[in-house]
């Protein structure tokens, strides 16, 4: 049996409202004893949900997993827009059109919330982690200072209205949404709210997929205390199920394990489109005899190029 251990593992998490994304990872470094420990994207403190966390060595990997989709369960107040887009900042503007969100029909918020689907041009959140001159818009905004960001290319692929509570000066929308990384759902309670004249802010935020993985795989991040090595779920169980495979075996095992160059032709069976293109989909290289992920190449020139090769 090849190394398995040593490539390290993923632990997926579902984190409790209140805790940082950063302190579920220091939680996870004191059970597990390990100090390399990262995760593919943050959740905020008032969300809960899916937070993928990389230990040991599969921290190399956590760059495949940053760009992946996710799914999010979501809440909209519409009536009042808010500094941070959420409920844990001050309001800042009411209606604008004349009607209070009350007075919204049901056509109308299924309407404005379908406008946000689509690839769209998205101003992400002022209190987001987005650097503006060196330092995170968020530290900017709570030192006082007035930001505003630049828009930029989201897809927002589907976005479902789940229910609608009507309250005597509000309404609480609940949404279902599939977005593109880098998508802010907190921005779309921002502009859909705009967008009806009411103004608008997100009150609860559930992450439910990552990818192909999805919450209910996760361990509850309440549990954490206690977790071992061998709760982790294995690199190449998580890669597989994120990027195409190229088996090999044989000698090639050992070329791989060397990053010694390898060819196009040497694998005809390999599912690409070889467009040399060096930003080439990546492709996860798994040692037939005993399914160990041993690197992730690209293609690049008639050839594989490595992104990252593992210890064997």
């Amino acid at each position: 049996m090849t190394s398995r251990n040593s490539v390290g593992g993923f632990l997926l998490l579902d984190k409790p409202s209140g805790t940082t994304s950063h302190g579920m990872v220091a939680r996870a470094r004191r059970s597990l004893s390990v100090r390399r420990i990262g995760h593919a994207g943050t959740l905020d403190p008032m969300a809960t949900g899916l937070l993928v966390l990389g230990v040991g060595t599969a921290t190399r990997l956590l760059t495949f997993l940053v760009g992946q989709p996710k799914r999010y369960e979501a809440t909209v107040r519409l009536g009042w827009a808010t500094v941070t887009d959420d409920a844990e900042g001050d309001p800042i503007a009411g209606p604008t059109g004349g009607r209070g969100a009350d007075q919204l029909n049901d056509p109308e918020i299924f309407a404005g919330f379908a406008s946000m689907t689509g690839t769209i041009l998205q101003r992400p959140s002022a209190v987001s982690a987005v650097k503006v001159g060196g330092r995170r818009s968020y530290e900017r905004v709570r030192a006082g200072e007035d930001v505003e960001l630049s828009p930029r290319e989201v897809r927002i692929s589907e976005l479902r209205v789940t229910g609608i509570r009507r309250k005597t000066d509000h309404l609480d929308v609940t949404i279902d949404c599939s977005v593109s990384s880098g998508t802010y759902i907190r921005a779309i309670a921002r502009d859909v709210g705009e967008a009806l004249g009411v103004g608008g802010h997100l009150t609860a935020l559930r992450r439910t997929r990552v990818g192909p993985f999805s919450v209910d795989e996760a361990r509850r991040g309440e549990d954490l205390l206690g977790t071992s090595a061998a709760d982790l779920t294995p690199a190449a169980e998580v890669m597989t199920r994120v990027l195409p495979v190229i088996e090999v075996s044989g000698d090639r095992v050992l070329d791989v394990r060397n990053g010694r160059p390898w060819w196009f032709e040497d694998t005809p069976e390999a599912p690409t489109d070889r467009t040399g293109d060096s930003q080439g989909t990546p492709h996860a290289v798994v040692d037939a005899e005993d399914g160990e992920l041993l690197a992730v190449v690209r293609p690049e020139d008639g050839r594989w190029r490595y992104a990252v090769v593992l210890p064997g």
